[in-house]
């Protein structure tokens, strides 16, 4: 039997259009699963197959390329680093010697240069100039009082072999003498002693030096409980009193050579250790080290300032400022190990220099240090390391 197909050629259509679309939707999925399976197999050819070397050679091509230094170890001078106090190395405080009185003159201020025995300011002294006049004429009576029994001694003793004078009266005479030339004595020690009080009464300087300041005004009374008058640095000299640690005082000698710089200027003094510190602070666990120091307007008792003091030679490393790092642990560097790896490396800083950043603890000078870029690193990461020769001081 035939039948006629009754479905619309309209409907036949949109079947093999259907078809069309579902066709294209697995072509889709099939090049979405190639693609997947083209990923796994490369990620475990490059990840997984680690065993052949391939993967280490792939990762060794990636690593960063740093420059590394081998600083070994060189002879360095040790300089302590310290801050201090300026003071007068002789300081000499000046005030009434003698009794004291209004002051008439003041000859220096401070900031002026003195001579030993210079009036530095003189005190009224017009009463006891008029005693001194007073005692002048007692010597003067006194001295005549022994020339006349002088003279009545010489006459009586011609006399005593004529028979007008007694022994007795010799001796009398004699006494007389005797008690003239006493008094004559003690009338020029009292005027000597007044004299040598009035020259007290001038302020003078007892050593030669540099006046530090100035306490006294004309006019003003002062005793001897006045206190001091001028305060003087003998000869000018100055020091500095630098603070330093056990260890660090340890290393300092009497001698050794120091640079100081006073704050607020640029100028560098070279001074000397005359003296240090026999004790050290309980509290502080510091003590001092006493460095002189020659005049210099730019030292000012009372200021501060700073000094590097040599404390002696050692062998050390020494790093340019470019190899070091610092974080909340401290300062440290980077060094290549043998299979290329970075490693942090913690290390002491001791002297700065022109040459570089003296390493006192951290490095036995055989490391590979990473130069530069050790900001950059990770511990662990692998690089590829360039020697870089040393050159000069670096």
């Amino acid at each position: 039997m035939n039948y006629e197909s009754t479905i619309p050629s309209d409907d036949f259509a949109k079947m093999d259009e259907s078809e069309d679309r579902a066709r294209s939707r697995r072509r889709l999925i099939l090049a979405a699963v190639a693609a997947v399976a083209l990923l796994l197999a490369y990620i475990g050819y490059h990840y997984f197959l680690g065993g052949t070397g391939a993967g280490d050679d792939d990762a060794a091509s990636q690593a960063p390329t740093v420059t590394v230094i081998i600083p070994g170890k060189q002879q360095v001078t040790r300089t302590i680093n310290a801050t201090g106090t300026l003071a007068a190395r002789r300081e000499i405080p000046v005030s009434v010697v003698g009794e004291g009185g209004r002051v008439t003159n003041v000859y220096v201020d401070a900031g002026d240069w003195v001579k030993q025995g210079q009036i530095m300011a003189s005190i009224d002294r017009a009463v006891q100039t008029q005693q001194a006049v007073s005692l002048e004429a007692s010597v003067g009576v006194s001295r005549a009082d022994l020339n006349l029994a002088q003279s009545n001694l010489d006459r009586a003793e011609k006399l005593v072999d004529r028979g007008f004078i007694s022994k007795a009266d010799i001796d009398r005479l004699t006494a007389t003498r005797d008690s003239a030339a006493a008094r004559l004595r003690v009338s020029q020690a009292q005027l000597n002693e007044t004299r040598a009080r009035n020259s007290r009464l001038n302020i003078v300087a007892p050593k030669a030096g540099f006046v530090l300041d100035r306490s006294v005004e004309p006019g003003q009374t002062v005793t001897q409980g006045s206190g001091t008058l001028f305060l003087l640095a003998q000869d000018g000299e100055m020091e500095l009193q630098a603070k330093l640690g056990e260890s660090d005082l340890a290393n300092v000698s009497v001698g050794t050579t120091t640079q100081v710089t006073p704050v607020g200027t640029t100028k560098t003094l070279t001074g000397q250790v005359w003296q240090i510190s026999p004790i050290i602070d309980t509290q502080s666990r510091q003590g001092t080290a006493r460095i002189s120091l020659g005049y210099d307007s730019a030292l000012r008792p009372g200021g501060f300032a700073s000094a590097r003091i040599r404390g002696g030679t050692s062998e050390a490393s020494v790093l340019p400022e470019s190899a070091l790092q610092n974080d909340s642990k401290g300062s440290f560097v980077y060094i290549v190990g043998p299979d290329n790896k970075a490693v942090r490396r913690d290390v002491v800083i001791g002297s700065v220099s022109a040459a570089g950043l003296t390493i006192t603890s951290g490095l036995n000078g055989n490391e590979r240090v990473v130069l530069r870029a050790g900001g950059f690193l990770s511990p662990g990461e692998t690089v590829l390391p360039k020697v870089q020769k040393k050159t000069g001081g670096a």
